[in-house]
């Protein structure tokens, strides 16, 4: 007597179902998205500038408005980094030795030449962190100043600008007419 093995599953379970393709999403789609979205810090708030050329990514505690605003402030301004201790010591020590070109030049006295440079490179700090920055929407008051008022603080920020880092090649038009012209 031969016994037939059944097969416990029915044939239609047997073939793998087919998946629907992805909707492809917009830039601004995706980023609306991810606005405001939760994290253990707080929350990541994004910002869309100049008909998409400019985004911003902000981690921030607080509320969806400020976190708006510090994004819209990032855009506008350029930071950096967030703090003195995101710069480059490169980028510092290059301040400081401009500065004290500057001060010879100007024929300030040696012994003033270390203040001098100290006080620069600390401007240019406040110039390049967001936290030194005075806010965009009420510069008598510093981004950190702003943060403190409302119990909030930043954790990280990233800004995206089309084309950015991208080489582009630097051409001197006289030249490049004068070539023309001798037939080059």
């Amino acid at each position: 007597m031969t016994a037939e093995k059944k097969d416990p599953k029915p044939a239609d379970e047997k073939k793998p179902a087919k998946k629907a393709a992805p909707k492809k999403a917009t830039p601004a789609k995706t980023a609306a998205k991810k606005a405001a979205r939760a994290t253990g810090e707080g929350l990541v708030a994004s910002y869309i500038h100049t008909g998409g050329k400019i985004g911003v990514l902000v981690d921030v505690t607080g509320d969806e408005a400020l976190a708006r605003d510090v994004a819209m402030h990032i855009a506008a301004s350029k930071p950096k980094s967030l703090d003195a201790s995101g710069v480059s010591q490169d980028l510092i020590d290059t301040e400081r030795r401009v500065a004290i070109e500057k001060a010879k030049e100007a024929g300030k006295p040696e012994a003033m030449l270390e203040k001098i440079a100290e006080g620069t490179v600390q401007k240019f700090l406040k110039e390049v962190t967001l936290l030194g920055q005075p806010f965009v929407k009420n510069p008598d008051i510093s981004v950190e100043q702003l943060l403190k008022e409302h119990g909030a603080s930043v954790s990280a920020f990233m800004r995206f600008e089309v084309g950015e880092g991208i080489e582009k090649k630097s051409e001197n038009f006289a030249e490049e007419v004068m070539a023309q012209v001798r037939g080059g």
